[in-house]
């Protein structure tokens, strides 16, 4: 049982998210994710490390339906409560999981969001770390990702400086994607950017 009293409050554009303990809280990195969040009318969305759910009820504005996935139990039990709390559940179904596996392999999507753990850590908090190089998630996203998006779908990566841009830059390259910076952020230690990849129907196979 996840008690309310344990968790904080986030807020965004005047909507209040609840966030309980452990789970990670949203910060400069999730902000850079929702503030360039589009999503098409009647899309199918897919958010994958959820934590508190705050990208899956922004995208449930517009989506026609939102899966929102994530690898820690009380953070899929704060999503849901989030989710139940926007009266969002017809459309927002939270699931537990480590990225694609949750998934039917016939699960298509318009939108895929992934804001990943890439701090070049081994061993540490889930929600940040990404192995020793920071690219241990971020290469596995990247390797199966393409099976779940529908012709003409698309993907919203968040990166940091620390775990190598240019590799992903070149995967999504060799995975025939066309990609960019759609927005970034400098911090002293490191930046942010948030890439935006489409793959063309063509390059299905």
């Amino acid at each position: 049982m996840f008690k309310l009293f344990e968790a904080k409050k986030a807020y965004y554009q005047g909507l209040e998210f609840l966030v309980y303990e452990d789970v990670y809280q949203p910060a400069e990195d999730s902000y850079l994710v929702a503030d360039n969040l589009v999503v098409r009318n009647s899309e199918e969305v897919l958010d994958i490390g959820t934590g508190c759910g705050i990208i899956a009820i922004l995208a449930a504005r517009k989506a026609r339906r939102v899966i929102a996935v994530d690898i820690d139990e009380v953070a899929v039990e704060c999503a849901k409560e989030n989710v139940k709390r926007h009266g969002l559940e017809a459309k927002v179904e939270v699931r537990l999981g480590d990225l694609f596996n949750p998934l039917h392999p016939w699960e298509k999507f318009d939108l895929i969001v992934f804001n990943p753990p890439y701090l070049p850590v081994e061993n540490g908090i889930k929600a940040w770390s990404g192995g020793v190089n920071g690219r241990a998630v971020i290469d596995k996203f990247l390797s199966e990702v393409k099976r779940f998006l529908k012709p003409h779908g698309r993907i919203l990566l968040l990166q940091s400086s620390l775990s190598d841009i240019e590799k992903t830059f070149t995967i999504l390259k060799d995975l025939n994607f066309k990609f960019k910076v759609i927005a970034s952020r400098d911090f002293f230690f490191e930046r942010l950017v948030l890439i935006e990849a489409e793959v063309s129907s063509e390059s299905f196979v």
